[in-house]
């Protein structure tokens, strides 16, 4: 017998159907929602995701299907759910709000609104009890029921301030735009040596990439990099974007066997992923391999970009010709099943083909302990390269090295092809069949 479905279970957005059987009775943004939580005065608990996002899905398992804390939420908010991808105007407007209030944004996105839809508090992931810190998700929902019941006053006080402060900023780009334009042209050169200046400061000059961890591709920012270095010949520029695309495409971050790339990499080395893929996200990498191609003139980068393609038309591509908008990190329940392999698995997909099955395990760096958060399953990368696997391979049984480096070459390509074969026998992670115009126009 299925379990009772909330308001979710008419909609069209995979996102709020995956929370169509939560216990808590989730509404739709809209003037039903709306309306009830001015009628009876209640305050909004409104949760921004996406269908992809990892930590979405555990603060679903967490909390919303918790039998206690859906009914704590449902006594004291409305409660509203809103897939991201549909509504990047709400998205954008209470991202803010976590921002302003010194935190940092992203996703499942938190906030609490008055009736009229001003919030007053706002965070994102919240775990089911205390924990690393952070107060557990039954707390903070009695504190701020609590602080509108009592503290009123205190509640319309801080709405007042996050709505001006989100007016402040919202005014700000119109109006430095308004005098700028004719600026940036004349000053286009210095824009970008300031830009990267500050890029540079941040770079990781061991991984590449900005920042350390968690760590995104961050294609904007290693598009002025690389318009520094081509344009203005700076080579610190050019060098840091070519040792960035180099690292991720050696990292797990990158599908070694279907291609495209995965969401963002939870260490600085872009190993361990979190494995959802996004439409957006490799629509810009494709640019961005392209023109790191077009650069550099490494066929290695060429070869991405087709790989990238070949993956977007043969798992996202819809029947009319769009592309979706994101397939899942989880498969039957956890996260990165569908792309971690053990060596038994390797085993059994390649049979007794033993040197493509050396080969692969050298190469791809699939080992018995594995780097996967003590599965014993290995995050596929480039561990060796193929002449460094030859080389361990090599029995010295009088083959020329030219001809031994094809032969592993050759069982190389016949190990991912039967891999990525296994690998679509397993259950698949859901995808997002969403086809938004703005990531289809990238």
């Amino acid at each position: 017998m299925a379990s009772p479905t909330n308001r979710l279970a008419s909609e069209p957005s995979p996102y709020l159907l995956q929370h169509a059987h939560n216990p808590v009775a989730w509404y739709p943004w809209g003037a039903e929602a709306l309306e009830l939580a001015r009628r009876e005065d209640r305050p909004i608990l409104l949760s921004i995701g996406y269908a992809a996002c990892h930590w979405c899905h555990v603060m679903e398992r967490e909390s919303f299907e918790d039998e206690a804390i859906a009914r704590r939420m449902n006594e004291l908010f409305v409660n509203i759910k809103v897939d991201r991808e549909e509504r990047p105007d709400l998205d954008h407007i209470y991202q803010l709000v976590v921002q302003l209030m010194g935190r940092s944004g992203g996703w499942p996105l938190t906030v609490f609104l008055t009736p009229d839809q001003r919030p007053f508090f706002a965070g994102t992931y919240f775990p089911p009890k205390d924990q690393h810190g952070m107060p557990g998700f039954p707390k903070v929902l009695d504190a701020v029921a609590d602080a509108y019941r009592s503290r009123r006053g205190e509640v319309e006080l801080q709405a007042k301030e996050i709505t001006q402060a989100i007016e402040r900023v919202q005014r700000a780009p119109a109006t430095a735009a308004a005098g700028a334009a004719s600026a940036v042209e004349t000053a286009s050169s210095e824009l970008l040596r300031r830009a990267s200046r500050q890029l540079l400061a941040r770079f990781d000059n061991r991984h590449g990439g900005i920042g350390s961890r968690p760590k995104f591709p961050n294609t904007m920012s290693l598009d002025v990099l690389l318009r520094r270095g081509v344009l203005e010949g700076d080579r610190v520029a050019a060098e840091s974007v070519e040792l960035t695309l180099d690292r991720m495409r050696d990292g797990g971050i990158w599908d070694h066997l279907r291609g495209g790339f995965h969401r963002y990499s939870t260490d600085e080395r872009w190993l361990v992923p979190h494995f959802e893929k996004m439409l957006y996200d490799n629509a810009l990498l494709l640019r961005l391999y392209v023109d790191g191609f077009r650069a550099f003139k490494k066929p290695i980068y060429a070869e991405t970009a087709r790989e990238i393609v070949g993956y977007l038309f043969a798992e996202m591509r819809a029947p009319e010709g769009g592309f979706y908008a994101s397939q899942d990190a989880d498969s039957e329940g956890s996260e990165g099943k569908f792309f971690v392999w053990t060596l038994d698995q390797l085993r059994a997909a390649l049979g007794e083909d033993q040197l493509a099955y050396d080969v692969a395990r050298l190469f791809i760096g699939i080992t018995e302990e594995g780097n996967f958060e003590h599965t014993g399953a290995t995050v596929l990368s480039q561990h060796r390269t193929l002449e460094q696997a030859a080389a361990v391979l090599d029995a010295g049984a009088g083959e020329d090295s030219a001809a031994h480096l094809d032969r592993c070459r050759e069982a190389l390509a016949r190990a991912r092809a039967k891999m990525l074969a296994a690998r679509e026998a397993r259950p698949r992670p859901a995808r997002d069949d969403k086809v938004l115009a703005s990531w289809n126009g990238l």
